[in-house]
């Protein structure tokens, strides 16, 4: 048989790795061809030693010797029209980055490896049992006995638009506050579904007083009140206390979006009246993108589950998903999607971290550092965005574009001669602001250094206008 010969010739054994080889022998070597023309050149080993397999692995070996074109008995008829494309019969290439913006931020070789283990599969009971692991961990992070508490498969966008599609129908007023680019995400969603949005609008590096918020309560009457609060689009983040209490009085559920402060800035859902909370786990979580761990308190569920229409998406529909994560109090889970196991495993490893860490100390670790950084940022001759110290956001810090800069230039210079990403702003603040993130792993001394470093070249390097 020729699949039980043994080769020992290193020539043979190098020609099976060859592209020829494995384009042509192994077929036919599969299919129980044999080749009977065409070896005239080749040495002759003993019978007992060589195998056709074997003289057919050497003919490949002399590939450079072959015709360019492929002889008639290697043709076969294909269907395939389009050839594999080159970039795909090239390894895949990706840089190292120092990732100083507001996200994602650099990963943890802790991290790396939960996310690397072999998978299982998503309906399997050990793989229910780490989504349960990452309901306690999501609890504990957003400081909530919420029962309804899961991870949605997909960024923070997907949690976004699974809060207001399922407690949202058309024809239903929405509250949004906007001072940056979440909120009027936020409001095109809630456009798109058919509610009647209406907003309340602040410049970036504003922030929302509690009497204005009830002014707008009052006369909108919303079922929903969005706000960010850690507006990272800006560098702010928003005091919440109380805005949970207004709401209530006003019979409106608060949706609060903490993708950029989760773990680098206090919040308390319970204690905060916080119906709906949601964040992502590529920034202060330090887990690759790609999940989005939510939240709902009673209200909230009592609002979702006693709607009038179906919401507008089947994959985010928390009918489903409350079962798919063992929140609806059903024995049997039953299959919804398939999640992504491997970013499960990484989710699940950075609640650990944070865990072990402890939120109080993750939150004065952030704080500090980012003090740090702002004391050298000043030192440099730069001006922080947000003036109110108490307003700024821990894990992203927005600097005026120095007068007389180009800002592209400078980050483009960073990234050039320091492989560090340090991005402008986004949305309303794209022309005001540059950003530099420090969070989870990332946020360290040792990096806000790097950080200072990197800009003061950048200052000294780049071109200043004369004007």
């Amino acid at each position: 048989m020729i699949g039980a010969t043994r080769v020992k010739d290193p020539s043979v054994l190098n020609a099976r790795q060859t592209p020829r080889f494995k384009k042509f022998v192994i077929p036919f070597v599969k299919l129980g061809c044999t080749l009977s023309t065409g070896v005239g050149s080749l040495k002759m080993m003993p019978r007992t030693l060589l195998s056709k397999a074997a003289l057919l692995a050497q003919q490949a070996a002399l590939e450079n010797s072959l015709p360019s074109k492929v002889p008639l008995w290697c043709r076969s008829v294909s269907s395939v029209t389009i050839p594999p494309p080159a970039c795909m019969l090239r390894p895949l290439e990706a840089p190292f980055r120092y990732l100083f913006g507001p996200g994602p931020s650099n990963v943890p070789p802790r991290i790396l490896a939960a996310s690397g283990r072999p998978i299982i599969g998503h309906l399997h009971q050990e793989m229910y049992q780490i989504m349960d692991d990452i309901k306690k961990g999501i609890q504990y992070a957003f400081q909530t006995e919420n029962n309804m508490t899961l991870a949605m498969s997909g960024s923070g966008h997907t949690a976004m638009e699974c809060a207001v599609f399922n407690t949202v129908e058309p024809g239903e007023s929405v509250l949004v506050a906007i001072n940056g680019i979440w909120g009027e995400r936020v409001a095109e969603i809630a456009e798109r579904m058919g509610a009647k949005v209406h907003t309340m609008v602040k410049t970036p590096g504003g922030y929302f007083t509690n009497e204005e918020i009830e002014q707008a309560l009052a006369k909108h009457k919303p079922v929903l009140f969005f706000l960010t609060h850690g507006e990272s689009s800006a560098g702010l983040v928003q005091p919440m206390d109380g805005i949970g209490d207004l709401c209530h009085k006003h019979n409106c559920l608060l949706l609060v979006d903490t993708v950029a402060s989760l773990g680098s800035a206090p919040i308390y859902m319970d204690q905060q009246n916080i119906d709906i909370l949601y964040t992502g786990s590529q920034k202060a979580l330090n887990a690759p993108p790609g999940t989005a761990p939510i939240s709902f308190s009673e209200r909230a569920c009592h609002k979702m589950f006693n709607r009038k229409t179906k919401p507008v998406s089947y994959l985010l529909d928390m009918t489903y998903l409350s079962n798919y994560w063992g929140c609806d109090g059903k024995p049997a889970r039953i299959y919804h999607h398939t999640g992504p196991v491997s970013g499960f495993f990484a989710l699940r490893e950075s609640l650990a971290i944070l865990a072990e860490k402890g939120l109080e100390n993750s939150w004065r670790h952030h704080r500090e550092v980012a003090e740090y950084l702002w004391k050298g940022l000043e030192d440099l001759g730069l001006q922080l965005f947000i003036k109110d110290k108490e307003l700024r956001l821990p894990s992203v810090t927005t600097i005026a574009i120095p007068e007389g800069y180009n800002w592209r230039e400078l980050l483009a210079y960073i990234m050039k001669h320091h492989q560090m990403e340090m991005t402008g702003g986004l949305g309303p603040s794209v022309g005001m602001v540059m950003r530099v993130g420090l969070m989870g792993y990332n946020c360290n001394k040792g990096n806000a250094d790097m950080a200072l470093a990197a800009l003061a070249d950048a200052l000294k390097n780049c071109p200043k206008s004369k004007a």
